[in-house]
């Protein structure tokens, strides 16, 4: 009989994932999962289930390492919450199973996976396509992945100026204060955008909020936030103006709104 699952907190998962070591892991697995070849890598589009009552999904995310025998799936259920909401917006569980037996190994907390995946992979996309000299990163949005980008983000790279820009200022003023370093908070998204060589988009907006005539040549846009069909953060004139590079071709023409409402593909 198999052994129970062994369960690993949250508090337990933040001490044991680190940017150093995530990074370079992501990139490998990145990397094998580009080759779109089954014999490496098997990762399905990610099935959705609507949670219309509660505004919301539940997503389902299998993933197979053939060579390292790894097998594991996250669940997350992501909620479209009214604004001032103290409830959660993510709530996220990894297992680990045995590919041999098929019993569960492990149950992890999936909150801090997600955030600093994300983030991680946000970072490996700047780290190849943000421009030589870049000094100032924007980041518009201010909750839990806007903490994670900016943690990798300034871990990775060194910015000159850091700003962030939110819906509600006081959010804004929140995050800036969490920080370690400096971060100045800006009203407006043009204000915030101005000049930056790097933006990231985290705030899971349903219509555009960040215009092509706004953004600089060359910056580097790490768009996140808008991860439904019927969601999007970037208007027609940037996703028009802009080299669009994803992770999963297949992934992007099914779930992200900004290629699909945008006509890009």
């Amino acid at each position: 009989m198999a052994e129970p699952p062994v369960l690993i907190r949250q508090d337990e998962v933040e001490d044991l994932l680190h940017y150093k070591d995530l990074i370079p892991r992501l990139e490998v697995a990145l990397r094998k999962f580009s080759k779109l070849d089954s014999a490496e890598v098997i990762q399905p589009v990610r099935t959705t289930v609507p949670l219309q009552k509660y505004n919301g999904f539940l997503g389902l995310m299998p993933a197979y390492l053939v060579h390292e025998d790894i097998l594991c799936t996250k669940l997350v259920c992501f909620y479209k919450r009214e604004s001032g909401s103290t409830l959660p917006s993510t709530q996220a569980t990894v297992l680990l199973f045995d590919p041999e037996y098929g019993n569960v190994k492990a149950v992890m907390d999936g909150e801090v996976i997600t955030a600093k995946r994300t983030a991680a992979v946000s970072a490996i996309s700047a780290k190849l396509l943000m421009p030589a000299k870049s000094d100032v990163l924007t980041i518009l949005g201010a909750g839990h992945q806007a903490l994670s980008h900016y943690n990798v983000f300034t871990e990775t790279f060194s910015f000159k100026e850091v700003r962030v820009w939110s819906r509600r200022k006081e959010t804004a003023e929140r995050f800036a204060q969490s920080t370690q370093g400096h971060v100045t908070v800006w009203e407006s998204v043009e204000e915030a955008v101005n000049g930056a060589d790097v933006i990231v988009t985290v705030t899971g907006a349903s219509e555009p909020v960040l215009f092509g005539q706004w953004v600089k040549p060359g910056a580097h846009v790490a768009a996140v936030g808008a991860c439904r069909p019927d969601w999007r953060e970037l208007d027609d004139v940037l996703m028009r103006q802009a080299e669009v590079y994803v992770d999963s071709r297949e992934g992007a023409v099914a779930e992200s709104g900004d290629i699909i409402l945008s006509g890009f593909y």
